[in-house]
């Protein structure tokens, strides 16, 4: 099939009345952005993926008849296959003739029921396997994994690992908008505007809910859910996790730092703004590029946003297909 020539503004400059990064952080998880009619949904199918940890993962495959490859989606934190930022993208690339897998992390989207015990967001293995699953399902043609944000982080610690636990056909790897340090994502999230704390704490509250009702005989979270801010709801939350001393130790384990990028086997690429209300910059200063890693710092884009409006379009969603399709 012959390849796309897309040539393209490396930098994301959008319209003025949409640089506030509060504008562009709501409207990527917006369902306005949805396409109405989603070939890449129509086709869609549900498998559950047993993993080498006795856990199951739900994804959904799109299958394409004249596929180029795979691109394997991992939605942010409490978003799920279903977000408008997860269908956008997937949509996007089942248009330019991609096979599309949507997987769902442990306790998101319908996947409470799959799994009594808790996710956390050191679980990487079970992503790997399913990951690594997923990818074996592209007969034998190229794979991509795009991370959103929390997704992001397991995105780059997928491709970290890869190094030594080769994954099947994986050619690149993209994260939107990752946290290098969960710990200082969650103080940026509580201390920030209102509206962010007040919207991961309604969605995990209630994901909390749905767990429990599930599993009554192993949770009780009645007490915990008083909490006002995602730092005090994951300190409460600890009890559950006994292999973790203190949620300092829990953020430790999927902090990433400069040294965590130099064994890289891998193209892996960053998008992150400047301008990202959850995610602190300074994060990112010390980071150095090398053969393998690269970082596309902008100036305007949010969280995960990225997004133009006239006309609409997403500008990772073109950086990325400029990479794969050239």
């Amino acid at each position: 099939m012959k390849k796309n020539k897309i040539k393209l503004n490396k930098t994301f400059n959008p319209s003025f009345v949409f640089r506030s990064p509060h504008l562009q952080s709501i409207m990527a998880s917006s369902q306005l952005r949805v396409p109405r009619k989603n070939i890449m949904l129509d086709c869609s199918r549900e498998i559950i993926i047993d993993t080498s940890v006795d856990s199951r993962l739900q994804a959904y495959i799109s299958h394409h008849a004249a596929s180029r490859g795979m691109i394997i989606i991992l939605h942010g934190w409490e978003g799920s296959s279903s977000s408008a930022y997860v269908l956008s993208t997937g949509d996007y690339f089942y248009n330019l003739g991609f096979s599309i897998c949507r997987l769902n992390l442990r306790d998101h989207g319908d996947s409470h029921h799959l799994n009594a015990g808790l996710f956390h967001g050191a679980l990487l293995e079970e992503t790997f396997d399913a990951v690594n699953y997923l990818s074996r399902q592209s007969d034998n043609l190229p794979v991509y994994l795009i991370g959103f944000s929390m997704g992001g982080n397991f995105a780059l610690r997928i491709a970290m690992t890869h190094a030594s636990i080769p994954i099947t056909n994986l050619k690149h790897v993209f994260a939107i908008s990752p946290p290098l340090d969960p710990h200082k994502t969650t103080l940026a999230i509580d201390n920030g505007y209102f509206f962010y704390r007040k919207y991961f704490l309604k969605k995990w509250k209630r994901s909390l809910v749905k767990k429990q009702q599930l599993f009554p005989e192993k949770y009780n979270f009645n007490k915990i859910m008083q909490a006002e801010t995602c730092m005090e709801l994951t300190e409460n939350l600890m009890p559950y996790f006994p292999e973790l001393t203190t949620y300092r130790d829990y953020f430790k384990l999927y902090t990433l730092q400069n040294d965590s990028f130099q064994k890289l086997n891998i193209p892996v690429k960053i998008f992150i703004s400047e301008d990202d209300p959850v995610i602190p910059l300074v994060d990112y200063q010390s980071l150095q590029e090398n053969e393998f890693f690269r970082i596309s710092m902008q100036k305007y884009g949010g969280h995960c946003g990225f997004l133009d409006f006239f006309p609409v379009k997403c500008w990772y969603q073109e950086m990325i297909a400029e990479v794969i399709l050239n």
